[in-house]
């Protein structure tokens, strides 16, 4: 990771973009973070684990959830698979 100022960033915006594609790059605005530049690639693959870990989260609330169970036989009937 490296940090950049916003000025810096405005004047050598090439640079930035190019340095995101091996690192996220920081940009601060008076001392605190403003924004990050990452390759798309990069965000991405931050996406996708954001999405698996809201489906961890969604299955075991599911799994928690207390029901009835239903027969296989009749979830099998009920999606038309008999």
């Amino acid at each position: 990771m490296s940090t950049v100022s916003v000025a810096d960033a405005r004047n050598h915006l090439s640079d930035v973009i190019a340095r995101s594609k091996s690192e996220a790059v920081f940009i601060e605005r008076r001392g605190q973070r403003a924004a990050v530049v990452v390759s798309p690639e990069q965000y991405d693959r931050m996406l996708d684990a954001l999405e698996d870990a809201e489906d961890v989260v969604a299955f075991d609330e599911a799994i928690a959830e207390e029901g009835p169970n239903i027969p296989w036989a009749e979830v099998k009937a009920d999606l038309g698979w008999t």
